[in-house]
C-alpha cells in the first residue's frame, strides 16, 4: 500500500513540475504587441516620422544582433507585433531632438509606450571666449 502510495505522489510530483515547466516555456516563447507614441517634451505634440530602433537583449543585459527599425505617423505612432517577452532597448531618432534610449522589459501582450523627446541643450566649448586670429 505505501508504493502505491508513493507511486500516486511521485506522478502528482512530477505532474506539478512539468505545469510549472510548461507554464515558464510558455511566457519564455510569449509574444507582444508593441505601440509606441513619440512626443515633444516641451508641448507633448507628435513627433511624426521619428525612427524607433529596437535592439534585442540578453538576459545578462547584452545587446544582440537584429535590431528592428519603424518610423513614426503623422500622430507619433508606430507598432509592431511579435515582439518576445524578455528585455528589449528602445531608441529614438529625429531631426532637431536628443536622441532617446531605454531598456524596457517586454511582459504582457500588449504594451504602449511613451517616449518624451528633448531638444538639444547648448554646448558649451572652451573656444567660445577665444577669437580667432
Amino acid at each position: 500500500m505505501t508504493s502505491k502510495y508513493w507511486m500516486v505522489a511521485t506522478a502528482a510530483i512530477a505532474l506539478g513540475l512539468g505545469l510549472a515547466w510548461s507554464h515558464s516555456e510558455a511566457q519564455e516563447g510569449s509574444m507582444s504587441s508593441v505601440k509606441f507614441v513619440v512626443l515633444r517634451d516641451t508641448d507633448g505634440k507628435p513627433v511624426r516620422n521619428a525612427e524607433v530602433v529596437l535592439h534585442p537583449l540578453s538576459k545578462k543585459g547584452k545587446q544582440e544582433s537584429g535590431e528592428t527599425e519603424l518610423k513614426t505617423d503623422a500622430d507619433g505612432k508606430a507598432s509592431i507585433d511579435g515582439i518576445p517577452y524578455g528585455p528589449l532597448r528602445v531608441q529614438v531618432l529625429a531631426p532637431h531632438f536628443q536622441t532617446f534610449g531605454e531598456d524596457y522589459e517586454i511582459n504582457k501582450p500588449q504594451m504602449e509606450l511613451t517616449v518624451k523627446l528633448k531638444h538639444p541643450s547648448g554646448q558649451y566649448s572652451i573656444y567660445d571666449d577665444k577669437k580667432p586670429q
